[in-house]
């Protein structure tokens, strides 16, 4: 066994989203890292869509900003176009969605790598893992090179054993033009994991040049001004690109009804499970027989190229169908498709055996980050290898876990709704999956978070001194609101009351930033609301304070039932309030759980011998 001279401290294998987010995270905390990929070219690179953010994951990427991560500083310097969605319902669901020039923003992505003091970049295809003691200690590379650290983070993307299907068409790959990575599925299941496969796809690329975009709907960006990180740069100066939309037509169902049996989802060609909430087209066709179109939205890959990405169609046809799929679009009659869509099956492990912090249970010092947890996107990717850089550090400095609560952040729910519930299709995180979103808004995120980011050490003196200064102008102006009065009601009750807006009841308050007045005018607006869920989650947190050991023998526990041991063995929740997220557990078995904690903590010696 050949070992590299230099040993690390944290080993990151992958350099998309989650991979990026590891390494800084752990680099940025003081720890000597290494960061290995199989294309030193193609860091950062955005195979399946060019955008960042939307409902749920622009709240990830928010989050990621405000505990200092870098998806947020990236999308913003790389954008061509913006919008903020979700403007007519409520503030807790607005949010942003980009899209970036994919190749600047790779760019960007690799010269923070290769600029971070601590952090090294090399090329290479992890083969193994390198074990000692039951513990991780290192990875082998497919020239037979040992590097040595006692914490790695794997985050392969769909490379873990990816097969490309177009058509009747398959063949081995992480991303087209890529290699799979074969040889670390096979250790993963050889050290004991129980893995899965899932598939996702993406969409037929065409020339810019081929489209008649007057047949189509021009949507134009809103403010340059909106951006999703809270830290203060220059954005870039160059005018935001329109996208554009279009419409599925009664020739486009027909022709993929014809050829569904030649689709290689519907042949039967592929067995992994695909995503529920961004189905292919040929799945939206057979499942929706009644509807006569789906949108399809255009949108430039970035400002020095002429393909377009063709939102809406992912498919795994044959290329020649793809070809006629396209030219049945209004306005892309004459297109001409520069990249064929494709699916792509991979494997991934069942994250219900992960600790929260997303170490192995079975293997101490092993993290697993992105879409080999079960996980789909770009963002939810970049979550999980966050707080995998962060719990890796922590873990070779002897620190005990960062873990995120449902209550605190959307990665808490994330990272909780994969290591509690368990993935049967590939997850992506939605709103409707926070049960306290009312108080994890995208706006407040640095409020939130930002103390966090400073307590583990990636958030700087001076960001976390500017969210201080926020926070107390928010507590400030809500304090004088609650305070004044005028004709015999205070401030905060005219503001209450429809149609009224902060400005109209305070007018010094324009002079303070618009992130401030959107804070302060929505505790007010929805205090009603916000105390509501508070209280719910004072009740949810004394349960998720009532531990539960981890070697807990649950067989002892007379009551039971076998289901609910089965679900227990494999979770092994870290407390009450865990446990009674677990799909399958009945109250009684709550319940039965709850008198055990309460007789453990009964039993359990005090910290303070005084007492």
């Amino acid at each position: 066994m050949e070992f590299y001279p230099q040993e690390y401290e944290v080993i990151v294998v992958g350099a998309g989203h989650a991979g990026i987010e590891g390494a800084l995270a752990a680099a940025r905390l003081g720890c000597r890292t290494l960061l290995l990929t199989m294309n030193l070219e193609t860091i950062g690179h955005m195979p399946c869509n060019c955008s960042i953010g939307g409902p749920g994951k622009g709240h990830l990427v928010a989050e990621i900003d405000a505990l200092g991560g870098q998806m947020g500083v990236a999308i913003d310097r790389t954008r061509t176009h913006i919008k903020r969605l979700n403007t007519s319902k409520g503030p807790a669901v607005q949010v942003l969605r980009a899209q970036a020039d994919k190749r600047l923003y790779a760019a960007e992505m690799k010269h923070v790598l290769e600029t971070q003091p601590g952090l090294d970049l090399k090329m290479g295809l992890v083969e193994d893992l390198w074990l000692q003691h039951g513990h991780v200690a290192g990875v082998t590379t497919q020239t037979g090179i040992t590097y040595r650290a006692p914490a790695v983070i794997l985050a392969p993307g769909t490379f873990l054993n990816g097969l490309i299907h177009i058509g009747p068409i398959s063949f081995p790959a992480g991303r087209s033009g890529e290699f799979s990575a074969i040889g670390i599925a096979h250790c993963l299941r050889r050290i004991g994991l129980e893995m899965g496969r899932f598939k996702t796809g993406t969409v037929p690329r065409v020339n810019a040049r081929s489209i008649d975009f007057s047949k189509t709907i021009r949507h134009p960006s809103d403010s340059p001004e909106l951006r999703f990180s809270f830290r203060p740069f220059e954005l870039n100066p160059r005018p935001l690109l329109d996208a554009y939309q279009t419409y599925t037509t009664s020739k486009t169902h027909r022709l993929i009804r014809q050829n569904l049996h030649r689709s290689a989802l519907y042949s039967g060609r592929i067995v992994g499970i695909g995503p529920r909430y961004c189905p292919s087209i040929e799945v939206k066709v057979e499942r929706f027989p009644d509807k006569e179109q789906h949108p399809v939205f255009l949108e430039l890959e970035g400002w020095a190229t002429q393909e377009v990405y063709l939102a809406g169609i992912s498919n795994s046809l044959p290329e020649s169908v793809q070809l006629e799929l396209v030219r049945s679009l209004p306005g892309c009659e004459q297109a001409e498709m520069t990249r064929p869509g494709y699916a792509i099956e991979y494997d991934f492990v069942l994250p219900t055996q992960l600790q929260p912090s997303l170490e192995v249970k079975i293997l101490p010092g092993l993290f697993l980050a992105g879409q080999i947890n079960g996980t789909s996107g770009y963002e939810e990717a970049a979550a999980q290898g966050l707080m995998a850089g962060i719990n890796a550090a922590r873990s070779v400095r002897g620190h005990p876990p960062a873990v995120l609560g449902r209550q605190e952040a959307y990665i808490g729910v994330l990272i909780d709704d994969l290591v509690t519930k368990g993935v049967d299709e590939p997850y992506r995180m939605m709103t409707s999956r926070a049960e306290y979103r009312l108080l994890l808004r995208a706006g407040n995120a640095d409020l939130r978070l930002t103390p966090r980011g400073w307590e583990w050490g990636l958030v700087g003196r001076e960001d976390y001194e500017r969210v201080q200064q926020r926070a107390a102008q928010v507590e400030e102006l809500l304090a004088l609101l609650r305070r004044e009065r005028r004709d015999g009601r205070t401030l905060a009750e005219h503001l209450r009351m429809p149609g009224r807006h902060l400005g109209e009841v305070w007018p010094a308050a324009e002079g303070l930033s618009q992130a401030v007045r959107e804070e302060v005018e929505y505790q007010i607006k929805y205090e009603g609301f916000i105390e509501r869920q508070k209280a719910d989650w004072a009740k949810a947190a004394s349960l998720d304070r009532l531990a539960l050991p981890p070697h807990l023998d649950y067989r002892s526990l007379r009551g039971l039932s076998n289901e609910g041991i089965e679900r227990l063995e494999r979770v092994r929740p870290h407390s009450i309030g865990q446990a009674q997220r677990i799909p399958g557990l009945t109250p009684a078995d709550i319940s039965l759980l709850i008198v055990a904690a309460k007789r453990l903590e009964a039993t359990r010696p005090s910290k303070d011998p005084s007492i």
